[in-house]
């Protein structure tokens, strides 16, 4: 293309694009110039937006002073055999740094690799004793612990307090304690909402003192696979490898939360944050501080989620509230006249969504507390009173299998009225019933999670003792049925449905 045919093309595309936004090619310059004259700005309405932004940097300016950054060093070993490194040693220094001594001599045999591990978190001074609150993780297994404060003073310190099952853990200053610790104040986090605002400070990716800001987006969150008991505060403030430890902050200045996770496959923030909530911290923190180990209730109660199914079965408005599968002999649970059967719908005045907040409410109360508990039994509620005991052993709740099964004759199932000889041939912990002898792979029961040796101990709620019984009890026509099945020491429901 000639250069004048070039230029007539450019122009024409440039007139179309400028006609589309200032109506006449003609007029490119003048009209781009009348575009990129500032225009006035009407202060009343940027008002509000200058007025929350006040609010952040005055919360931001209140909080940082508390917040501190972790640093921990330990020694790592590792017995290596002696061999070249086909790609050299660079991913041992890229991990360890470059201290860590690779052996220029090839003799034979195993090697000692010593190397110094460096970790970082964030942390917040509790009090004027210089106790400061950060994550299990951040100090676990440590050798060398020290902590920096928002003016740069560094400190040595030592491990007071932990409590692996939450993630948590108290710090403290060693030797002279600043006069001029600043402290943070716990608020409430059974007070917030999703959508409330909150600020997050840490240092993320090691950059200390950074704030980031967003909204409260769930509440209540378990599953998430980082401690045993969690009912996480669920964020989508910005927090990043460095922000464990920190404090999550409402609008007041008051700490709701401890950073402590994110729901990523990158290694770094995606939308997805969570933090304990200050409600579980403060239960803990007196025997944390104090150097004691945490000491939890337990109700004595085998328990699992309520599906549709079992709400239907057990004559629930909606699946909610904590199923009980099993009563523990001689537990405050047993005292109080819980059955297997009952869904515990609230506990303490407080209502139960599902069996992993039955759990964490148990568990946060002192033993030897009373406490009034309301149970569903035959669809009607009953409310009885329970004296929490000290929780000697953890039992997971019991989950239910997978959902989807049929008639007893249609599922793959073998079964075998239980005797005393059977129960001790196959290991089985129960005196009646009916033992699964073989699933089928494949089969319907298989795809329902019942096994080998497993017990049925009662069928529509009622006890079965035989195969006879099992066979009276099963429905003649299509219709759910529901089990009780004994498994080891557990025991759990299951809804067996026809296809």
């Amino acid at each position: 293309m000639r250069a004048s045919n070039r230029v007539r093309a450019i122009g024409a595309v440039l007139g179309v694009v400028v006609l589309g936004a200032v109506g006449s090619p003609t007029t490119i310059g003048a009209g781009m110039g009348s575009e990129l004259k500032p225009g006035p700005i009407d202060p009343s309405v940027i008002a509000p937006a200058e007025q929350l932004g006040k609010a952040f940097a005055m919360v931001a300016a209140h909080i940082r002073p508390c917040v501190v950054s972790v640093y921990t060093e330990k020694t790592v070993k590792l017995n290596l055999p002696q061999f070249a490194f086909p790609f050299g040693d660079d991913v041992f220094r890229q991990f360890f740094g470059n201290q860590f001594p690779i052996p220029q001599d090839r003799q034979p045999g195993p090697r000692e690799f010593r190397g110094e591990q460096h970790g970082m978190g964030s942390g917040m001074v509790l009090d004027k004793e210089g106790h400061i609150l950060t994550n299990y993780h951040v100090v676990r297994d440590t050798d060398d612990l020290k902590v920096q404060l928002a003016d740069k003073r560094q400190f040595e310190a030592e491990v007071v307090g932990v409590d692996p099952k939450t993630d948590v853990a108290v710090v403290r200053i060693k030797g002279r304690i600043p006069d001029d610790l600043p402290a943070i104040t716990l608020g409430d986090s059974d007070a917030l909402h999703v959508g409330d605002l909150v600020m997050a400070i840490g240092a993320p990716f090691g950059l200390a003192q950074t704030v980031t800001e967003g909204i409260i987006s769930a509440t209540g969150r378990s599953g998430v696979g980082v401690a045993d008991y969690e009912d996480f505060l669920q964020t989508d403030t910005p927090i990043n490898p460095g922000n464990s430890g920190g404090p999550l902050v409402n609008m007041r200045g008051e700490v709701i939360g401890m950073n402590s996770a994110i729901a990523t496959g990158i290694g770094q923030f995606a939308g997805v944050g969570f933090a304990i909530p200050s409600a579980m911290i403060k239960t803990m923190l007196p025997k944390l501080i104090k150097g004691e180990k945490v000491v939890r209730g337990q109700l004595g109660v085998m328990i699992q989620n309520v599906s549709k199914d079992l709400a239907t079965q057990f004559k629930l408005s909606e699946p909610k509230g904590a199923l009980v599968a099993q009563v523990n002999k001689d537990s405050p649970a047993e005292a109080a006249g819980i059955k297997a059967g009952d869904v515990i719908v609230r506990y303490d005045g407080r209502d139960v969504e599902d069996s992993g907040n039955l759990r964490n409410l148990v568990s946060g109360t002192a033993p030897g507390a009373k406490v009034k508990i309301d149970i569903v039994r035959d669809g009607g509620k009953q409310t009885v009173s329970a004296t929490i005991a000290t929780q000697i052993g953890e039992a997971a709740a019991a989950a239910p299998p997978e959902e989807g099964a049929t008639m007893l004759s249609n599922l793959g199932l073998s079964v075998q009225t239980l005797t005393p000889d059977l129960a001790r041939q196959l290991g089985v912990r129960a005196e009646n019933g009916v033992v699964i002898t073989d699933v089928t792979e494949g089969s319907a029961a298989s795809l329902a999670g019942l096994q080998k040796g497993d017990v049925i101990v009662e069928t529509a709620r009622q006890p079965v003792a035989n195969v006879e019984d099992l066979d009276r009890l099963l429905p003649k026509g299509k219709g759910n049925v529901l089990f009780l099945v004994r498994r080891q020491d557990a025991s759990l429901f299951v809804v067996l449905q026809p296809k």
